[in-house]
C-alpha cells in the first residue's frame, strides 16, 4: 500500500474516531442549559424533570429544521397533555428575541423557543470545536433526566421521523415519573414583634415606681460576728 492510501486512510480514520468520541454516550444524564426566551425569562433544562422532553438545537435559516418544527409542534399537540414538553433552541451567531420570536409566528409554533449561546450548545452536545455536524440536533429526555436519544454529528433520520418519534414519546410517557420527596422543612415561628407602646408598658410595669407592681424583699439576717454573740443566740435556743 502506497504513502499516500495509508495517509488518506489515516485522515479517514481520524475523522471517525474524532466523531465517535465527541458524541456523548447515552443514555446518560442530561446537563442543565439556561435558555433564554424572545421575552428575555430565562429557563432551565432542569426545571421541565418529570416531563418527558424533546429540545431541537437549530439555526433560523434552515429549510431542514423547518420541517422537523413542523413535525414537532403536531406531536406536541397531540401528546402535551401527557407529560410531553418539545422546546426549541436557536444558537444561530447574532439570534436575540425579536429575531425568535418572528420565527415563531411565521412557522406557527405552539411549544417555547428560545436561544443560546453556540459555545453552550456545543458543550451540551459534545461537540469538538472544529467539528461539523448537521441542524437540527434532536436530544429526548426522560421524566428522570436522563438523555435517552441523540442525534448523531452526522443528522438522525428516525429522530425527524414523526411515526418513530410518536412511538419513543409514548414509550417514555408510559414510564412512571420519579416521586417527589414528601419530606417538608420544618417551619420556624419567629416571635412576633413589638410595637413602641407594648415596649414602653412593659418596662412600665418593672418600673420600682410603678403602682402595680409590689415588690418584696426578704428579711435580712445578721450574722454574729463574736464568739460571745454566737453562744447566747444558741443558749437562746
Amino acid at each position: 500500500m502506497s504513502i499516500r492510501k495509508l495517509t488518506t486512510l489515516a485522515v479517514l480514520l481520524a475523522i471517525c474516531f474524532s466523531s465517535a468520541s465527541a458524541m456523548r454516550p447515552v443514555p446518560r444524564k442530561s446537563p442543565d442549559l439556561m435558555i433564554v426566551e424572545p421575552s428575555g425569562k430565562q429557563t432551565r433544562l432542569s426545571s421541565l424533570r418529570g416531563k418527558v422532553v424533546m429540545v431541537e438545537f437549530f439555526l433560523t435559516n434552515c429549510p431542514r429544521c423547518q420541517r422537523v418544527e413542523g413535525t414537532i409542534t403536531k406531536l406536541y399537540k397531540e401528546l402535551g397533555s401527557r407529560g410531553f414538553q418539545a422546546i426549541g433552541v436557536a444558537f444561530d451567531k447574532g439570534i436575540n428575541g425579536p429575531i425568535g420570536t418572528d420565527l415563531v409566528q411565521r412557522l406557527g409554533i405552539t411549544y417555547p423557543v428560545g436561544y443560546a449561546s453556540s459555545d453552550k450548545v456545543d458543550s451540551y452536545l459534545g461537540r469538538q470545536p472544529m467539528e461539523r455536524f448537521r441542524v437540527p440536533q434532536i436530544v429526548v429526555i426522560d421524566r428522570r433526566g436522563v438523555v435517552r436519544a441523540q442525534s448523531r454529528p452526522t443528522g438522525e433520520k428516525n429522530l425527524e421521523d414523526e411515526n418513530y418519534l410518536r412511538n419513543l414519546l409514548d414509550s417514555l410517557l408510559k414510564e412512571k415519573a420519579p416521586a417527589r420527596s414528601t419530606t417538608r422543612t420544618p417551619r420556624v415561628r419567629r416571635p412576633a414583634l413589638l410595637s413602641d407602646s407594648q415596649i414602653r408598658q412593659r418596662l412600665a410595669a418593672f418600673s420600682p415606681n410603678s403602682n402595680n407592681t409590689t415588690l418584696t424583699r426578704e428579711p435580712k439576717h445578721s450574722i454574729p460576728e463574736t464568739r460571745s454573740e454566737r453562744n447566747s443566740i444558741f443558749s437562746r435556743s
